[in-house]
């Protein structure tokens, strides 16, 4: 049987700990959460350059690939034992983790020793993803909890320019090993910022262990999906045996993994937690709405180059407007949040603006002038903003604390697949219409293309994706937020 931890234990810690305290523990994590937001966009610039340095270029891709298979894999497991054995053991694991990886990267003679490296990063970064929002969620009741959800998104673009900018520079002008290098002393400043204030937070000790079978069904199913993904429509055809074989194999791995949860008799990831409505269906519109936001942010770039020819310079521009409408977006709604009785119309409003916009896209999508294709695109980004914060605090708020962590594991994990879902079908509908791949041959566009069609498709998708996203906060019960006061924790309301 569980040891359930009593909410008031961690209220009267997060209460011990005084205002100044809190914002430098959760600047902290914040830039925790920044180094592995930094090594999902720095990379793809310095790629040429390392595949030159390096050799065997056709090899580059798993680069990229490695890192997302073990960061996105990894995610429920840090969950679980942040819950277990506190969270200030496992983010310093997690910090120490990337830190091996990216020196393992930095050094690299060669690609093969380069992929391991990235993999090792992964193994750290997908932590400290997750930890980070369950550190927040230590610290700050959920009635509280929003405005903190906009300083998440402001650090996610942050790493959406800084990184591309960075990576560049690097490669360009210095040495492409220093977009590794510079995670050592960023990492050794969030441990120290954090280390002391952790220390205040609960560590209960409790009779449990990671059930390693479940864990390992977790990683292989997720890692094999992943892989059939980013293969599927490049590498290999979708129909072709070898991506019929990893998709059948990761499906046999999800249904064993689904039957050791029911048979184990402490799982991986807690049936209460599963069987939540508040979780179910606040997870799944984080998994379309992320689907959606990232999709659109790959293949934006390529249209406004190859549709109306814009330089790679002003398709950063273009996507700047969509990067920064996400910010706003999610701090809007997160100021707001704690104002409201029935916050959950926030994730309404936000899911319906976007839907207009990505619609919209695709209907003007041949005849759209710049300016429209920037107001519309800052307005999918914010009202997709807008739905981030209400699905995070929803989701904390409908567990107990004995279950944040695991509950954020999961969103997490849903989060990352969604973003690589969402941009593998629409690199299916770009191949399938002889469009480039979103992150390769864009800078072999010097001229603009004959129709728009192809692209209206993929804006359509996106716009199917929100349209499921709203279907699933709309299903989502609400369930009043818990304040400073309040250390009981109610059902959840069905």
């Amino acid at each position: 049987m569980n040891e359930i931890r009593h909410p008031s234990e961690t209220t009267a810690t997060a209460a011990s700990l005084s205002e100044p305290e809190k914002n430098v523990i959760i600047g902290g994590v914040l830039l925790a959460m920044l180094l592995a937001a930094l090594d999902q966009t720095i990379v793809a610039p310095a790629m040429p350059t390392i595949g030159k340095t390096l050799g065997h270029s056709d090899y580059l891709p798993w680069v990229v690939t490695a890192y997302l298979l073990t960061a996105t894999a990894m995610a429920p497991l840090y969950g679980k034992i942040s819950d277990i054995h506190g969270r200030r053991p496992t983010i310093f694991a997690a910090v120490i983790i990337f830190l091996a990886g990216s020196l393992i990267s930095a050094l690299a003679p060669n690609m093969l020793t380069l992929i391991i490296g990235r993999a090792v990063q992964g193994l750290g970064g997908g932590g400290l993803f997750a930890l980070s929002q369950t550190v927040i969620g230590d610290l700050v009741p959920p009635r509280e909890r929003a405005r903190y959800a906009a300083w998440i998104s402001g650090t996610w673009a942050v790493a959406s320019i800084a990184g591309p900018l960075l990576g560049g520079t690097f490669a360009e002008h210095l040495h492409w090993s220093l977009i590794f290098w510079i995670n050592i002393p960023l990492g050794l400043a969030a441990l120290a910022i954090i280390s002391n204030p952790l220390k205040k937070l609960p560590v209960i000790t409790r009779a449990h262990r990671i059930d390693g079978a479940g864990a390992t069904l977790l990683v292989a199913a997720t890692a094999l999906l992943l892989l059939a993904l980013n293969w599927g429509g490049s590498r290999y055809a979708w129909l072709s045996p070898e991506i019929a074989g990893l998709l059948g194999c990761s499906a046999l791995l999800w249904g064993a993994f689904a039957l050791r949860l029911r048979r184990v008799t402490e799982p991986l990831i807690s049936l209460e937690v599963l069987s939540n409505p508040i979780v179910r269906y606040g997870t799944l519109a984080m998994f379309l709405a992320q689907g959606a936001n990232v999709g659109l942010s790959v293949y934006l770039p390529v249209y406004a180059q190859s549709f109306h020819g814009l330089s790679a310079g002003g398709s950063g521009l273009i996507m700047l407007g969509l990067l920064l409408g996400t910010v706003f977006g999610a701090t809007t709604s997160a100021r707001t949040i704690p104002r409201l009785v029935h916050y959950k119309r926030m994730a309404l409003v936000g899911s319906i603006l976007s839907f207009l916009c990505l619609a919209a896209l695709a209907a003007l999508a041949g005849r759209t002038t710049l300016s429209v294709l920037v107001l519309l695109t800052s307005g999918a980004g914010f009202g997709s903003g807008m739905t981030f914060p209400v699905a995070t605090i929803s989701v904390q708020n409908a567990v107990d604390q004995a279950h944040l962590g695991v509950a954020t594991g999961v969103l997490t994990f849903l989060r990352s697949l969604g973003g690589a879902l969402g941009v593998a079908i629409l690199g299916a509908i770009a191949l399938g219409n002889g469009l480039p791949l979103g992150g390769e041959a864009i800078q072999a566009i010097s001229a603009t293309t004959a129709s728009a069609l192809p692209f209206a498709y993929i804006f359509a998708a996106c716009t199917a994706a929100m349209v499921l996203s709203l279907a699933m906060f709309h299903l989502m019960p609400e369930k009043p937020l818990r304040g400073r006061a309040e250390t009981e924790i109610p059902a959840a309301i069905d």
